[in-house]
């Protein structure tokens, strides 16, 4: 996403209209740092205004996504998630215990994938990439 402009600007400058709900849903979009799903935007959408309903979160979440603002993530955990279009792309460790969501960028895996693509004669337009790990140690008293 552009930096100087925000999700309600973006979205204007795309001929959406943008109701007041809307706004309120682009800036809790905006002020996450985690990957939330639909619940907990929407928990935190009402806090705000309590007027907001599920169907209209869904529906504004779909437009920001078809708008490509917005990407929804299915981490296998049985609920979408959403986030910013970031400015510069990064890749996915979800520890399948907790559901914690890492963000992180490999200059190494980023060169491979692009080999891999034009070794099997295509040019990399685009990617996504997951992994799934638990905690190599646990937690004990002794660690804390």
């Amino acid at each position: 996403m552009n930096n100087s402009e925000t999700l309600e600007k973006q979205c204007a400058n795309k001929g959406m209209r943008m109701t007041e709900q809307r706004k309120i849903i682009a800036r809790v979009i905006e002020s996450t740092i985690d990957h939330p799903d639909v619940e907990e935007l929407y928990e935190r959408a009402i806090k705000i205004d309590k007027n907001i309903s599920l169907s209209t979160l869904y529906r504004t979440l779909n437009l920001f996504e078809e708008a490509g603002l917005v990407a929804k993530h299915d981490f296998k955990d049985g609920r979408a998630r959403f986030e910013l279009i970031p400015e510069q792309h990064h890749d996915h460790l979800i520890d399948v215990r907790s559901g914690k969501v890492i963000e992180f960028r490999n200059e190494e895996i980023e060169a491979i994938q692009e080999v891999i693509a034009r070794r099997l004669g295509y040019k990399l337009v685009d990617h996504r990439l997951e992994l799934y790990g638990v905690p190599l140690k646990e937690k004990t008293k002794s660690d804390l």
